[in-house]
């Protein structure tokens, strides 16, 4: 790996993930240009993106860090002035709600943001249940880990259904504008039962985007968002709760139209998508499926 900087990431690519790095970034609103001696460019979310025909990929801009690790899953080393300092965001404050989500990624099934209020009540008996990042937890510890942290915790899940993700999608037309509004939600709802002047989540886009959703419901509260959030207990309980649901909503769908849905939107999922086009029909799809995805046009 060559790093200049925060700013600026080159390695070699691993070009058999063309395709499959292409389809996300479309899907999270990038927009892909032609470029000679390149499969292309991609330009989006505070970063340019360039994937060459050598195998070499070129990320600048300055959200290269949160793109090495939201696309690339590379977690940048710490800078040398960094290494001696402590873990500030841990416990910063006596109170905070934290804020993940699940689904975004996924052709089928809902978005799901999930939000978790935690204090001097609840911050110890919560970090010993051994909460951490969802993706690093089993489907079934998941289910364990939730039912615990709902029962020792103010919290809120806002599940968007994929109609009403599309109805959503079709009035933000940005995906990241959607998730704001997602989270501006789950702390609006623990707001409403605990007062609480923090507030954490993921950095997945411009900090704005929440501040201003939360703003246009009248609420104002100390927002950070930051790179690597699943660190903090509150954050990784949100994403323990928004993909518990997740998984939940998956299963009910795929009990109630008979077919097995599969996560993320590999061929697989493309492949169950025209199956139940054929055999429940086109006009059904937006029951199941997030419509802006690039699988839809190529079905």
């Amino acid at each position: 790996m060559d790093t200049n900087g925060s700013n600026c990431y080159s390695s070699k690519y691993d070009l058999k993930k063309e395709k499959e790095l292409k389809e996300k970034l479309q899907n999270n609103g990038f927009e892909l240009k032609p470029i000679n001696h390149a499969f292309w460019r991609a330009q989006g979310s505070g970063v340019t993106v360039t994937l060459y025909n050598s195998g070499k990929i070129l990320v600048q801009g300055k959200n290269t860090e949160p793109f090495l690790d939201n696309y690339l899953n590379i977690t940048p080393a710490p800078k040398a002035a960094e290494t001696s300092l402590p873990e500030p965001q841990l416990y910063k404050y006596s109170s905070w709600i934290g804020t993940d989500e699940s689904g975004k990624g996924d052709y089928f099934g809902p978005l799901v943001v999930a939000a978790v209020l935690i204090d001097e009540t609840n911050k110890e008996l919560i970090s010993s249940l051994g909460v951490q990042d969802s993706k690093k937890i089993t489907d079934t510890n998941i289910e364990k880990l939730a039912v615990k942290i709902k029962e020792n915790t103010i919290n809120s899940v806002v599940v968007i259904n994929p109609e009403k993700y599309n109805q959503l999608y079709e009035s933000f037309k940005n995906l990241n504008k959607l998730l704001a509004w997602g989270h501006a939600r789950a702390i609006e709802n623990i707001l409403q039962k605990k007062e609480c002047k923090n507030a954490l989540s993921d950095k997945f886009g411009d900090e704005s985007l929440i501040k201003n959703a939360l703003k246009s419901k009248g609420v104002n509260i100390n927002l950070e968002q930051r790179v690597r959030a699943e660190d903090d207990i509150a954050v990784a309980a949100a994403s323990i709760l928004a993909r518990n649901e997740f998984i939940q909503k998956m299963k009910k769908l795929s009990l109630q139209y008979n077919i097995d849905l599969p996560k993320g939107s590999s061929q697989r999922v493309k492949n169950q998508a025209r199956y139940f086009i054929q055999n429940i029909g086109k006009d059904k799809l937006g029951n199941i499926a997030k419509l802006h995805f690039k699988i839809t046009k190529e079905l």
